[in-house]
Formats: structure tokens, sequence, C-alpha cells
């Protein structure tokens, strides 16, 4: 069975089996990780990048005044920063919110595998650009979006991202997050959150039981928030297979 640093990996770049074997020889020591728990904190030295097999991690700050602002979340398959030991020191915290398998990779095993598999090197470059892209869409979010579109919009594209690494079933998926946590992402308040989820399950387009959340009709959800999910690339990732059939035309044509 995949894990699913390959099956993300494959949305964007078909892999072979020499990959395959790179990618797994990538995970062989997995830790697990409590929930809540930093994996490196805002002025360490980042030594490893870290690699999220299964659980929900973050990145985040803390201001001076203890407010807390979450700045992306990462879910089984995500790197939580590919070139963070570039860095002297770290300017922010990255924590799990949920207990979580991860894999600690250091410089020389990245520096090795994007030398000698250039498909792996073109995957990751993709996840770079989609990480930028969902940041510049958070910005929007916060910036341009009603507290119930935030919300709705939230639900909509944690869901693309992960159905796209088998996470989803039957329009359901782990929510285990605390109001808390989603007015930390949000920048809004506890009741703030409280009423918007509310709404959203009043108006039959979602059910949140047992932190497990049910979208009861995609199509209406997406509406709601005007959600387009093509910061995401999920339809346009596999550039490669269109390039392949556009060569396939022009041989045929010649």
């Amino acid at each position: 069975m995949k894990n699913a640093l390959i099956r993300k990996l494959e949305s964007f770049e078909a892999l072979t089996d020499q990959d395959h074997q790179a990618l797994t020889a990538f995970v062989l020591r997995v830790r697990g990780v409590g929930a809540r728990v930093d994996l490196v904190r805002e002025g360490d030295v980042p030594e490893h990048v870290h690699l999220i097999l299964d659980g929900y991690a973050c990145r985040y700050k803390v201001l001076p005044d203890g407010q807390r602002q979450i700045m992306a979340y990462f879910v089984p398959g995500d790197f939580c920063d590919l070139n963070v030991f570039i860095l002297d020191q770290m300017d922010h915290n990255i924590g799990t919110l949920t207990a979580c398998q991860v894999v600690e990779i250091s410089r020389s095993a990245i520096d090795e595998i994007m030398t000698n598999h250039p498909r792996i090197t073109r995957a990751l470059l993709w996840c770079a650009l989609v990480d930028e892209a969902i940041l510049r869409e958070w910005l929007v979010n916060m910036g341009a979006r009603e507290a119930n579109e935030r919300i709705a919009h939230f639900i909509c594209e944690l869901y693309m991202r992960l159905d796209a690494v088998g996470r989803v079933r039957d329009s359901s998926y782990a929510f285990p997050f605390t109001q808390t946590e989603v007015a930390d992402t949000m920048g809004l308040s506890n009741v703030h959150v409280n009423r918007v989820l509310k709404d959203l399950r009043q108006l039959g387009l979602i059910r949140l039981k047992q932190r497990v959340l049910t979208i009861l009709d995609l199509d209406r959800l997406k509406d709601h928030c005007k959600f387009n999910p093509n910061y995401l690339h999920l339809k346009n990732a596999r550039w490669h297979d269109r390039r392949s059939v556009h060569w396939l035309d022009q041989s045929q044509g010649a």
C-alpha cells in the first residue's frame, strides 16, 4: 500500500519503481508524536525536514501577548517545510495538532534524492509551489471573506487535500480540531466559530459528530463560499501526461 507521501507526489509526477524505493527508504524511521507537541520552535536551529505520514500538524506564531496565529495545516504526505534547514534559525513554530506519525529527514537525504531522482525533484517543486498558493489563498480568506465563508472554504480545502491522499471516506474526514484552533486559524473568536459551524449544520451543508466532519452537499458548500480549487492544482498537475499526449499528436500528424 502506498504511503501518503508517494500518493501525493504521484498526483504531480509519474514516478518509477526506483523512485518508489527511494521514497520508501525515506520513511523507514517513523516516530509517534503526541498531540500538541512542538516539532521545532521559533529560535531553534533547524536540522531536519519533518514529514507528516499520519495526523495533523500546523505552522504557527505566538505574539508577545500570547495570541496565536496558525498559518498552515499539514496533512498526511506533507513536508512541514522542505527547505527549512537552509535557515539559520526558525522564525516560526511547527507543532502537532493531533497524534502524528512523523519522519525526520536529514539535509543529506534530501540532497541525495533530489540529485538522483529528477521526477521526485519535479514533484517536490510542485509541492512547494502549491504550498505558496495555499498561503496566498489563506491571505485572501483572512482579508476578503466573511466569517462563514472563511470556515466553509477551510472545510472545502481540507476535503480536497485529504481526498488527494486517500483520507476521505463517504464524504467524511477526521476533524479533531478544537474551536480555539479553528479560531486561531481564521482570526475569529471561539463564539464566532461555534456560531458559524452551527449555521453550516442548520443549512444542511455539513455534519460534525465525534470529531468526524461529513460534507452533506459538496456543490452547495463550494457555492456557499465560492470555493475554486484551482490554487491546489489538482486537475492541472499532470502536465507530463498532457505533454506526452501533445507530442503523440504531433508525431501522428507528421
